[in-house]
């Protein structure tokens, strides 16, 4: 963690000083290829989220045949009919160029295009800030994947650096490779 030069801590008119960072390399579990709710297992992994009062998680999957996707975390039909879609949208079996790791690669690269890379959810009394029916999901695009690699970065103000200071980290912390 890094902290701001003049290591004042507290509020002062509402607004909170000083500021920290933490930054980790995790691994999701493999999944087969579909739409998965992953938000419990960045959790898991991610801790120190609780240690910030106000700030930002910024999540980047290191992979270019998987995305990212904020959405519906209750009903399981969304998975599945988002799946359905992003599989008519961007079909296998057209005359890709790029076929050599498989018919699901090229396929892959484009509906991870079209989904992106990384989320940035806010950060509010050690919690992500998110809506009542959201969660994060692995929207996971080949069918044979292994486990896929993040980096969660998170940056705010802590809540209470004299009680419970995050342990620095120089430059990426990983529990799991």
């Amino acid at each position: 963690m890094a902290s701001n030069s003049n290591n004042h801590r507290g509020t002062s008119g509402g607004i909170q000083i000083g500021s920290a960072w933490f930054q980790r390399k995790i691994n999701l579990r493999p999944q087969h290829r579909g739409v998965h709710l992953v938000t419990e297992e960045i959790l898991r992994q991610m801790p120190e989220i609780g240690q910030f009062s106000v700030g930002l998680c910024h999540v980047q999957i290191l992979h270019t045949s998987a995305s990212l996707a904020l959405n519906e975390s209750w009903d399981p039909d969304v998975r599945d009919d988002m799946e359905m879609m992003l599989n008519k949208i961007v079909p296998e079996g057209l005359p890709y160029r790029h076929s050599c790791e498989g018919p699901d690669d090229m396929p892959a690269h484009v509906k991870a295009c079209f989904l992106g890379s990384s989320l940035t959810i806010p950060i509010t009394d050690g919690k992500l800030s998110l809506g009542t029916w959201q969660g994060v999901w692995l929207c996971e695009h080949r069918d044979h994947a292994g486990s896929r690699k993040l980096v969660i970065t998170l940056s705010g103000c802590p809540r209470d650096s004299a009680r419970s200071p995050l342990s620095p980290v120089s430059p990426i912390a990983s529990t799991s490779s």
